[in-house]
């Protein structure tokens, strides 16, 4: 995924990259509107007040609903950007594509132009789709304005490092991390995180370490800037154990906080470097501490390993053995655990348990499943929760049971509806004899 997530619906992004071309943006990822315009289709208004309600299933069907009756002729345009950002909302990004390219070729400014395939680009390759994202993203001609132009430089990166071509990577993010635009915006620690890592796989190890050191020590203003420096050292510290310099790997370690989400990982390496420098005594220290961690980590379980086999280097076997009875028993706990986790996912419980807590929510991609459903150990599917690929093939299962809820709900209405017009057809046979006399007598009499 990209650094950083899309601050609001992308479907509104895109139909202010399409509708307006300003130069500055209000949040990161968020184009700015013009000033307001006025809604001449009631209709159109209608559409447009779901969409903000983030009620997207009922804008998109009373839109094309609207469409079809051509209800929206001051508004067709609009409405056909609004509905292609809605169907991009739900993954439909061919047929988003098709409505954008449409549009374009119509006439959009190129500036404008740049930004639909940008930000199409960057959907893309958020669902997965790499080639379909360089597809997009080729179709860029001109510079975006400010940030914009930094992220799209990261995300052509990024496509270049999923094709494993990561020298071409490191020569895009290098011209990145040089400008004066880069520089200036947050994206540039991430430009030189992704150089660094390039720069290493690609084969240039000492300019990647030195881009990933200067990163690891230097100050951070917040949360973000924080755990992306901790990511750095943590890279760093494990290039450095895999060329067995345990000494550089222990120095970019040691410089991860204890409560940083990669603290765990550095606290194993941390052992290992100590390890690898023949000193068992001092890695015991950060491996005790790992060891007393959630088991459901897998760094904190292999500290459960590790610490006994710092012992016997020590000399000290009865511990050693005491230790490692104790981490069996962890392992045998944690499988059984593992097991009954198993059984609960395949029984059904976990996606009940989610779709009860979320039943007359309208589906949409930018929904985002946040809690832990309640499950014998929900410990185990927070990390797999938190996946990109889990989050989007959720969202897809969600929408079809809302769909197929929509499409029963609707199945009895029909009969409904169907009952209501037999009543109306016949109510209308028996009255139009009577009309049709009544109308003969009030000719005749005229006459």
């Amino acid at each position: 995924m990209l650094a950083s997530s899309l601050q609001r619906a992308i479907a509104l992004a895109l139909a202010c990259a399409l509708l307006a071309a300003p130069a500055s943006a209000q949040r990161k990822n968020e184009p700015t509107l013009d000033a307001p315009q006025p809604i001449q289709e009631p209709h159109y208004g209608d559409t447009v007040f779901h969409f903000y309600q983030s009620k997207y299933f009922s804008a998109i069907t009373g839109l094309m609903v609207s469409q079809h009756f051509d209800r929206l002729a001051p508004h067709a345009d609009e409405a056909e950007v609004l509905r292609g950002g809605l169907l991009l909302s739900y993954g439909l990004h061919r047929d988003a594509g098709a409505i954008f390219a449409k549009l374009i070729e119509q006439g959009a400014k190129p500036s404008v132009r740049d930004r639909a395939w940008f930000y199409l680009a960057k959907i893309r390759f958020q669902r997965g789709l790499p080639d379909d994202a360089q597809a997009a993203l080729s179709r860029v001609e001109g510079t975006l304005p400010g940030e914009l132009q930094v992220e799209r430089v990261l995300l052509q990166a990024q496509l270049m490092m999923a094709r494993q071509d990561h020298a071409g990577a490191a020569d895009v993010l290098r011209g990145l991390t040089q400008s004066a635009t880069a520089q200036s915006g947050e994206a540039s620690r991430y430009a030189q995180f992704n150089l660094g890592v390039a720069l290493i796989k690609g084969g240039d190890a000492q300019a990647g370490r030195t881009l990933l050191d200067q990163l690891g020590s230097s100050p951070a203003a917040d949360e973000e800037q924080r755990s992306l420096r901790d990511k750095a050292n943590v890279a760093l510290g494990y290039a450095a154990l895999q060329d067995n310099r345990p000494t550089d790997a222990r120095t970019a370690l040691q410089r991860v906080r204890l409560t940083s989400l990669h603290a765990n990982k550095a606290l194993l390496g941390f052992g290992w470097a100590a390890a690898s420098m023949k000193d068992p005594q001092a890695a015991l220290v950060p491996w005790t501490e790992l060891a007393e961690r959630d088991a459901n980590d897998a760094a904190a379980l292999e500290a459960r390993i590790a610490v006994p086999y710092a012992y016997a280097e020590l000399g000290a076997y009865g511990q050693a053995l005491q230790r490692y009875e104790g981490a069996i028993a962890a392992f045998e706990r944690e499988r059984t655990a593992l097991d009954e986790s198993i059984a609960a996912v395949r029984s059904g419980k976990l996606l009940q348990s989610v779709d009860k807590s979320n039943l007359g929510v309208e589906m949409g991609w930018f929904w985002q499943l946040r809690d832990v459903p309640e499950l014998p150990h929900p410990a185990h599917l927070a990390s797999m929760m938190a996946e990109h690929d889990f989050q989007e093939a959720f969202k897809s299962y969600r929408d079809l049971l809302f769909l197929g809820r929509n499409l029963a709900d609707w199945a009895q209405k029909l009969g409904t509806f169907d009952d209501m017009v037999s009543v109306r057809r016949q109510a209308f046979a028996e009255r139009l004899p009577r009309v049709r006399k009544q109308e003969t007598v009030c000719l005749i009499s005229t006459h």
